[in-house]
């Protein structure tokens, strides 16, 4: 594990303290799953834009045809 020092302004840090507080955590836990939730939604991002140039509408189409043609369950309509 390694360290490191961040400079945030005293407002920031006060929220960050509450925050974690309210959650039961340390402000060091607090920021580590932050980080990691962004990460993650960066990666899924990255992931589904670098599928995305693989894929083809015909392709698309072709699962598409695959789905049933039946009415939406009622907790589905609009």
């Amino acid at each position: 594990m390694s360290t490191m020092t961040v400079r945030l302004p005293e407002s920031l840090h006060n929220q960050l303290k509450d925050l974690a507080k309210a959650e039961g955590i340390s402000i060091n836990q607090f920021l580590v799953v932050a980080a990691a939730e962004k990460m993650s939604a960066l990666k899924a991002v990255e992931f589904l834009e670098s599928e995305a140039k693989l894929s083809s509408r015909k392709g698309f189409e072709r699962v598409l045809g695959k789905v049933p043609d039946v009415e939406p369950e009622e907790t589905d309509r609009l």
